[in-house]
């Protein structure tokens, strides 16, 4: 079973951290790993951009996209083990960064807006996959009474983070710099 490991582009900043992290997943320690790269100051760049140019919040979507694959690139720079994959579904290596160059196209069930960052799209990428949990590396702490909504509510993930988490249904942890938790989910109705 697979793992999806969210790694935030704010990690750029505590280097140690991230290559230990990305050292643990190529050497398999949090087996069969897809690593989701968040878009870290090439996002931010993006941000900036909009400001500056005014462009709408589908083709600033696609720009992070963009930002998400240059931080692909990057982390595979910093562990050379790692494999770049576009198509992770297709992929079958034990230790792999996903690119989601794939996503310009669009995906109906993916709104192309601010509201959708590396966060939800780690948690569409786990349900698409079946994946037996989905983990964020973040540099802030959650509790673990915390419910996605919580979360979105101050501003830990995107606004668009509950709705990817009621759909994927599966194990969520938040990896912050000093502890590490599994949120507790909102069951709904039936």
């Amino acid at each position: 079973m697979t793992t999806i490991l969210k790694i935030g582009g704010s990690l750029e900043s505590d280097r140690a951290r991230l290559r230990a992290l990305l050292a643990e997943v190529a050497q398999g320690v949090h087996g069969r790993c897809i690593v989701v790269p968040g878009g870290g100051a090439f996002a931010e760049a993006v941000r900036a951009a909009q400001i500056r140019d005014g462009f709408d919040d589908a083709e600033a979507h696609r720009r992070a996209l963009d930002a998400m694959g240059r931080m692909a690139a990057f982390f595979c720079d910093l562990e050379p083990r790692l494999v770049r994959s576009v198509e992770p579904w297709a992929d079958t290596a034990t230790a792999s960064v996903w690119d989601p160059a794939s996503l310009r196209a669009g995906q109906p069930e993916i709104p192309e807006s601010w509201d959708v960052t590396s966060d939800s799209l780690a948690l569409w990428l786990a349900a698409r996959l079946r994946a037996r949990r989905c983990v964020l590396v973040k540099s802030a702490d959650a509790a673990s009474e915390e419910t996605p909504d919580a979360l979105a509510r101050r501003e830990l993930v995107d606004a668009a983070f509950p709705t990817f988490a009621q759909r994927y249904g599966g194990p969520i942890a938040i990896w912050g710099p000093t502890r590490r938790v599994t949120l507790q989910q909102q069951r709904v109705a039936a």
